[in-house]
């Protein structure tokens, strides 16, 4: 019995070394598990070579310089200087380059330039004491914030208004003999407020009504503002500059497809349709009002006032008709524009005092620099 049990036990212990080595045969196996990583790791390696191959910069240079002549190595070491002086101006250079190269941009616009005004000569007249102005414009309504009123508490002078010209509306009759259809235009240009009035006025008499697309181009910002007296004024296209055409080149330029219509007076400044004719627009100039003589048959003399002021060609014609036996003498005449001015020598007067100038842009201004001369004597 014993001998039994005993071959039992060595079966048993047998069994479980056959056991042991079955488990410890997969030993192998995990040295293949140890090797695949490390053929996987060989590969990112071989990536990592391929990568600085992509850089050629280095080899190319070295190709090039034997086979290139030493004449063609030169130029090359010049153009890098100058690169390099380029590089190293200062920032007051690089500005001026800059502009430069925007006025090229703009010089090939076309350029508008108004013919300069002719020189106007004003007499050397002896410069007597002012007391007496008469200005050939209606009173203003403000008299606080007039500059004439301000001048005569300055010196003490005697003011005074008075109209020397009317305005007076064409009548529909005559306009239709200059063969104008208002609806042809697409756009309008508004010199004043007077074109304004005498535009419209004209419209309702013709029985034409304005389209809402019309386009407005005023002279200055009180012109367009003027416009609301006929119009809705944010509903409108209303473009509008500061005092001169130059301001509204631009806009202009931008609608030149349009056929333009110009309301002027029978006499009106020639350089406004200059300045049209050299945009080469397709407009109409249309004499919509025309300015008359006004009747001073109630001033008996003009000798009683020192100083004569007047605005327009038509008032200083005014003063000739009104007043035939006219003589100068003492009495000084101030006009404002070279057109008035033009017209005070062609009436056979001395022009005294003209305005604008450099140091005097207004009236007011040349006037306040006359009367302090005179006045110290």
């Amino acid at each position: 019995m014993a001998a039994k049990k005993k071959t039992a036990k060595k079966a048993a212990v047998k069994k479980v070394v056959k056991k042991s080595k079955a488990k410890s045969r997969p030993i192998p196996a995990k040295k293949k598990l140890v090797k695949a990583p490390a053929k996987k790791a060989v590969k990112p390696a071989k990536k990592t070579v391929k990568a600085p191959k992509v850089k050629p910069v280095k080899i190319v240079p070295v190709k090039v310089l034997p086979k290139a002549s030493a004449s063609k190595i030169v130029p090359a070491k010049i153009v890098k200087e100058k690169k390099f002086l380029v590089n190293s101006e200062n920032k007051e250079t690089i500005d001026k380059s800059q502009l430069v190269k925007r006025t090229r941009k703009s010089s090939k616009k076309p350029v508008i330039t108004l013919p300069p005004p002719p020189k106007v000569e004003v007499s050397n007249f002896p410069k007597h004491k002012v007391k007496t102005i008469l200005v050939s414009q209606p009173k203003p309504v403000d008299t606080d914030k007039n500059p004439y009123f301000d001048l005569a508490k300055k010196y003490n002078l005697n003011l005074h208004f008075r109209q020397f010209i009317k305005v007076e509306g064409l009548s529909s009759q005559d306009f239709r003999a200059q063969r104008i259809d208002i609806l042809e235009h697409g756009a309008v240009i508004l010199t004043s407020k007077l074109s304004v009035d005498h535009y419209f006025k004209m419209c309702n008499e013709m029985r034409v009504t304005v389209p809402e697309g019309m386009k407005y181009f005023c002279l200055n910002e009180q012109t367009a503002y003027y416009l609301q007296k006929y119009i809705q004024y944010r509903k409108r296209k209303i473009f509008f500059g500061h005092g001169t055409m130059l301001d509204l080149v631009d806009v202009i330029r931008k609608n030149k497809d349009e056929k333009f219509l110009l309301p002027v007076s029978d006499v009106h400044k020639e350089q406004i349709v200059e300045f049209l004719d050299e945009l080469q627009l397709n407009y109409t100039k249309g004499v919509f009002y025309k300015t008359v003589s006004a009747d001073l048959s109630d001033m008996k003399s003009l000798n009683e006032f020192d100083v004569l002021v007047f605005f327009t060609p038509a008032g200083i014609r005014s003063l000739k008709s009104n007043f035939p036996n006219f003589k100068q003498g003492n009495t000084r005449i101030a006009a404002f524009g070279h057109t008035a001015a033009a017209m005070v020598k062609e009436m056979g007067f001395r022009l005294d005092i003209f305005a604008p100038n450099p140091q005097n842009p207004s009236m007011t201004g040349a006037l306040d620099a006359y009367i302090k001369e005179a006045n110290k004597r």
